[in-house]
């Protein structure tokens, strides 16, 4: 259960005030008991299976069991409220990902601030999403699309997985750097919206690889192009939409986030041992079957992209005008 604001802010006083040489010892000995890992999504789908990935691999190698808590609702705000209430030890973390960076604009009000009241602990994977079309659309590349869309204003579907969700907002930075006008249809998940894709009621979506990719695959969906800067070894052949629309970029990106006031000693250790597995072969393999890279870095790499991706978000939020479902 969260614990109250004040007694949690007591909390993170505490462990900041503890002599150095403790805290230093204590990280020493960390973890001396199983790590609850709180995931804002359901079991599983892509966020849920990444965090069970890794969870396998640091259990393994810190030697204590890190429990995948699947806590949903409120697009993720409730998992990570309580994450962030927990006590600043090491004992509870949160799966971090695009909806905490694009949360922030999209609610009006939550009962913390992301950025203020987390410490980054690592990243995992960056995955692209994918711009898929139904092949009745008569485009064949990002830029045919444009023109097609540009003489049938209105007349285009766009599917997402929910309002504000990274499928959403990574289309509506498509029209907004485009200039193109799309209707968006929210679905409640990824599921239903393929379903309506595969039937031609909706003709583009900005889905998450995963979910797409064996569509493609098999020729029932096209794909015009993927959103990172560089083309995916998992569709080789697609090209980037930022070869056709210049600053265009909307990664999916994971990792781990724990409450404000947790020791540096354990964050480095936790950073260290997350990086050691995702330099592991069998762990890349595992990433690249689902599309994905790896995200190495230190704690402030992971906190310079959230506050980064916190901030490109919040102007395509309001750019949208999404609001929460």
């Amino acid at each position: 259960m969260a614990l109250p604001r004040r007694q949690f802010l007591h909390l993170v006083g505490m462990a900041a005030a503890l002599p150095s040489v403790a805290r230093i010892a204590w990280a020493q000995t960390y973890p001396t008991r199983p790590i609850h890992w709180i995931v804002s999504f359901t079991a599983g789908g892509p966020n849920d299976t990444v965090a069970r990935i890794i969870g396998q691999y640091l259990s393994e190698r810190l030697g204590q069991q890190f429990v995948i808590e699947n806590k949903v609702g409120a697009g993720g705000n409730i998992g990570m409220a309580a994450a962030l209430s927990s006590l600043p030890d090491g004992y509870t973390i949160g799966f971090v990902a695009p909806n905490n960076a694009i949360n922030a604009t999209l609610y009006d009000k939550l009962p913390f601030d992301f950025v203020r009241d987390s410490a980054p602990v690592a990243g995992t994977m960056l995955l692209t999403n994918v711009m898929v079309v139904h092949p009745d659309v008569p485009a064949k590349t990002v830029a045919e699309f444009i023109a097609y869309a540009k003489a049938n204003p209105g007349k285009i579907n766009m599917a997402s997985s929910g309002n504000g969700t990274s499928v959403h907002v990574s289309g509506e930075l498509f029209k907004m750097l485009t200039g193109i006008d799309m209707l968006h249809v929210p679905y409640r998940g990824a599921a239903p919206a393929l379903t309506d894709m595969l039937g031609g009621q909706v003709q583009v979506l900005f889905d998450n690889m995963p979910s797409s990719i064996e569509y493609i695959r098999a020729g029932k969906l096209r794909a015009l192009g993927v959103t990172t800067t560089t083309r995916s070894d998992a569709l080789p052949g697609v090209p980037t939409v930022a070869e056709t629309v210049p600053g265009y970029e909307a990664s999916a990106w994971f990792g781990l986030g724990a409450p404000k006031g947790t020791p540096a000693e354990i964050v480095n250790k936790l950073n260290a041992a997350v990086n050691a597995g995702l330099a592991d072969p069998k762990l890349k393999g595992r990433f690249a079957d689902l599309g994905g890279a790896m995200l190495v870095g230190t704690p402030a790499d992971f906190g310079k992209l959230i506050v980064e991706e916190t901030e490109k978000w919040a102007k395509v939020v309001k750019f949208s005008g999404a609001r929460p479902d």
